[in-house]
């Protein structure tokens, strides 16, 4: 309700809400609730009784749903992405970035999670992990995910640790210096900047074209013309 509704709600209020309101990417946001200070009853009383049933619905979200995430997630990466900066050295909202895997995983949460009970954990990479346990991922596609998420979490640690700005910590650098300061907090040798820029961008690139085909469904598009 933004600026016109209240500014702490009450439990009732929430249910309220949830029951009635809330959208498709509101449920998925609850996917990464969990308790984290103040009445612990009251936080478990939360998510078992009003977030669960949402985050991990007994059916599979619909085709409509489904739609409304893809929409979403294709607008935020064309408006949030700050000016300027180009699209392939964003490392949490460009492409093959730290969003891409997140929504891939969330997503698929949202589908499965109802029936597999393993799913229902708030981490991304302990639920790709079950995804993969249930055979509902690709080994190799998981993988991929799994290794360009952690290469991506590291390089904004080693990019914030260098510069020493947090709204900076996203946007990978272009110049050799400061990517070879990275790379060494990464593990590579000296002077391997640009070694280091050509993994996490291929990284990058091969993330992006699984995620288009499990979030986007782009190969499921192509099936469909094809067949026609």
């Amino acid at each position: 309700e933004g600026k016109n509704g209240p500014l702490v709600r009450s439990y009732a209020s929430c249910k309220e809400y949830y029951g009635s309101w809330a959208s498709t990417w509101e449920h998925q946001a609850l996917l990464r609730a969990r308790h984290a200070a103040g009445d612990r009853t009251l936080s478990e009383d939360f998510l078992k009784n009003l977030a669960d049933p949402l985050r991990y619905p007994d059916r599979p979200v619909s085709q409509a749903q489904i739609a409304e995430i893809r929409k979403l997630k294709a607008r935020m990466e064309s408006e949030r992405l700050p000016r300027g900066v180009r699209r392939e050295r964003h490392l949490k909202l460009g492409k093959g970035g730290l969003s891409d895997v997140e929504w891939t995983v969330q997503l698929l949460q949202l589908e499965h999670a109802g029936e597999h009970e393993g799913l229902r954990v708030n981490s991304t990479l302990g639920a790709l992990a079950e995804l993969e346990r249930l055979g509902l991922i690709d080994g190799g596609d998981a993988a991929q995910l799994r290794d360009t998420w952690r290469l991506c979490t590291a390089a904004r640690n080693g990019n914030y640790l260098w510069n020493g700005r947090a709204n900076q910590a996203d946007i990978l650098p272009d110049d050799m210096y400061s990517l070879g300061g990275i790379a060494v907090y990464l593990g590579y040798d000296a002077h391997r900047g640009q070694v280091f820029e050509n993994d996490l961008l291929g990284a990058m690139r091969r993330c992006r074209d699984i995620m288009e085909r499990l979030f986007y469904g782009l190969d499921d598009a192509a099936d469909e013309v094809n067949t026609r």
